[in-house]
């Protein structure tokens, strides 16, 4: 197989393929020349391609046709239409529709060589930068503790990259300790506004009158102790987000004073009567649901309206069993660097236990547990040294398939010991508390086991 990028040439005229397929002979690129749209689909669905050339006007399928369904499969590939007649009213209904480019027909070879190469540099950048901001936005998200490959945590991943850059407001419902701030800062680390101010706001902590002076700000002498005018903090974060904590606990006054700076992008300073405009994505969060709130009359609805353009659900961790190996090791790693402890990790058989547990306090519980034991370990493998009293039996029966044997997290972890001694057998085993002709033999049958499933496959 070539391993240059292919191009798709579709033209009814055979000559028109075989003269495009001798011209790119001796081209970084490779030409596959059809001359039926159906078949270049066809093909372009099951193998892809770097480009596709096609011609407008074309029995069986148009050229426009070709597009919509390649745009379907593929937003980047570019399209360059040709097209044999004087008006190019059809060409620029397809860029309109998404064609990269068109040609007319008598096309010099040259010209439509420097727009081959045009094209496949483009699209060449925009992959690779698309594959960086993806890379991007992974280290940011694990950067913020957002750590998993669940599908649950994989809708949460797409909806936070779908809306970063959009200024819309956004609700994260989910119990105490799964991450909701996490998922906010996430969510404005990685927009284009990440620069601008980022604050946070307990609205459970603070009485009306303290959450009002805080986040509306006060003029001089609008109530005793007022000695100077002081900014609200929705003024400070005008340009960037503000993430409001258990929007739930708000009270009824407060919830008609806040709808009115949602609606308006205005707020009025406790003692003032000057407007002052601001420009604030609200993200809130909370850990009842709202919906019944508002059912019940316990939440204004309009406000929740306007708030809820985008909600996003943090699943407790008892649903992702199959992500606490991972967090288990990134809070270790974490941790380890926090506090200079030399440490792999758990042994397997407290990660079976952990991953057993039901995990009522979430992502919190389990950051704390992990971070207790790095702070007080004495060796390069930690111990559970604690009973998970709040676990429940039917964790074990919940636990996803996908979640590790007790074999393969054994597997994993004195692996991962012998890196943490350089492929030291002897550290290794001593470490681990067994004998080295134990580790040899646990080596040989895993390196075994390997060969064995490569060789099936």
């Amino acid at each position: 197989m070539s391993e240059h990028p292919t191009i798709l040439f579709v033209d009814d005229d055979p000559k028109a393929g075989a003269l495009m397929q001798r011209f790119s002979a001796g081209a970084h690129y490779a030409c596959l020349p059809f001359q039926d749209p159906r078949k270049a689909l066809a093909h372009f669905e099951a193998h892809g391609a770097a480009m596709i050339i096609t011609d407008l006007r074309m029995p069986g399928m148009s050229g426009i046709d070709l597009l919509a369904r390649v745009r379907e499969q593929d937003p980047d590939v570019p399209v360059v239409i040709i097209t044999g007649y004087s008006s190019v009213d059809s060409a620029v209904e397809a860029l309109r529709l998404g064609a990269t480019d068109f040609i007319k027909k008598p096309f010099d070879m040259e010209e439509l060589h420097l727009l081959i190469e045009k094209n496949l540099e483009h699209t060449a950048l925009v992959r690779e930068n698309r594959a960086l901001k993806h890379q991007l936005s992974q280290e940011q998200r694990e950067r913020y503790g957002m750590v998993g490959h669940a599908e649950s945590m994989h809708r949460v991943h797409r909806t936070i990259e779908k809306i970063a850059d959009i200024r819309c407001n956004v609700i994260i419902e989910g119990e105490s300790g799964t991450g909701k701030e996490l998922a906010a800062r996430a969510i404005h680390f990685q927009s284009q506004f990440a620069e601008r101010p980022f604050i946070t706001i307990d609205c459970g902590a603070l009485t009306d009158t303290l959450l009002e002076s805080e986040l509306f700000g006060h003029e001089k002498g609008a109530f005793t102790g007022a000695v100077q005018a002081k900014q609200g903090l929705l003024e400070v974060a005008s340009g960037g987000t503000v993430f409001l904590d258990e929007i739930c606990n708000i009270s009824d006054a407060m919830q008609t004073k806040l709808l009115r700076v949602v609606q308006e992008q205005q707020v009025t300073r406790v003692g003032g009567v000057r407007p002052i405009d601001i420009d604030v994505r609200f993200i809130v969060a909370t850990n009842r649901d709202l919906d019944a709130m508002v059912a019940q009359g316990k939440f204004r609805h309009d406000l929740y309206h306007r708030l809820n353009v985008v909600k996003i659900r943090m699943p407790p961790l008892r649903e992702r069993r199959e992500d606490i190996p991972l967090l288990i090791q990134h809070f270790v790693d974490r941790f380890a660097a926090q506090y200079h402890r030399d440490v792999a990790g758990f042994d397997p058989q407290s990660v079976a236990r952990l991953c057993d547990y039901d995990w009522p306090g979430n992502i919190r519980e389990l950051s704390n547990l992990v971070e207790r034991h790095v702070a007080l370990v004495e060796g390069p493998l930690m111990h559970l040294d604690e009973e998970l009293s709040e676990g429940s039996a039917s964790g074990a029966a919940a636990i996803d398939a996908d979640l590790p044997s007790l074999a393969e997290l054994e597997r994993r972890y004195v692996l991962k010991v012998l890196a943490h001694f350089d492929q030291n057998r002897e550290q290794t085993a001593q470490a681990l508390g067994i004998n080295k002709s134990t580790l040899w033999r646990k080596l040989q049958q895993w390196a075994e086991a390997e060969r064995g499933a490569q060789g099936e496959a």
